[in-house]
């Protein structure tokens, strides 16, 4: 009974953490001169955060601006690669988020992007309580703040990862068209030199006169 009843806690912890968490996550595709904006309604006074990281492309940098429903900036970076700014609007409407890769004439980027409205949903029926939790009730609210972390944990790693591979690879693409360029130097010098060495013992025939 109380396996079923964790593994019940934990299941209903999961689906919160994934279903009632405001805002947006995902990883988009920034071509070369192109601008991606993202549009988000917040109400007054509600803490949200704004995160983006670069994982591949070029020198691993957007221009990123925030903007306010009265269109005034209220956060702005340029050729950043990652960052995360925390705020408060000052008033309700819907937020724009834009990534700018316009300066850039030939590199696409990957970038991540994680606009996150508000505190995590507490678990259902722990929201609203009134009276001391008990202490299966502690226990369940302390594995969904765990599972909560354990997922922000996952996406940065997963990013870093991603990035890592994606830097191992362009490596590797270097040092196999750098040899191939050596082996094709070394035959021509080869067959040059062999075509000089045998020109040296080569007999000529005498000149008639």
């Amino acid at each position: 009974m109380d396996c079923w009843w964790s593994a019940w806690l934990l299941l209903v912890s999961l689906l919160s953490t994934l279903l009632l968490t405001g805002g947006v996550e995902l990883t988009f595709e920034l071509a070369d001169n192109a601008k991606e904006c993202f549009y988000q309604e917040i109400e007054k006074n509600v803490s949200s955060t704004l995160e983006f990281q670069v994982v591949t492309g070029g020198q691993y940098d957007v221009d990123v601006t925030l903007e306010a429903p009265n269109k005034e900036i209220i956060y702005s970076q340029v050729k950043t690669q990652f960052d995360s700014h925390v705020f408060i609007p000052t008033m309700s409407g819907v937020y724009k988020a834009c990534f700018s890769n316009e300066f850039s004439t030939y590199s696409h980027k990957l970038v991540y992007m994680d606009f996150q409205v508000g505190d995590e949903m507490p678990l259902p029926g722990l929201g609203e309580h009134v009276t001391v939790m008990t202490q299966m009730e502690s226990s369940a609210q302390e594995v969904h703040k765990n599972l909560i972390s354990i997922l922000d944990y996952q996406t940065h790693h997963r990013l870093r990862e991603a990035q890592g591979r994606k830097r191992a690879e362009e490596l590797n693409e270097r040092v196999l068209w750098w040899s191939v360029m050596e082996t094709v130097c070394i035959l021509f010098i080869s067959v040059g030199q062999v075509f000089i060495l045998k020109n040296f013992f080569t007999d000529r025939s005498p000149q008639s006169y």
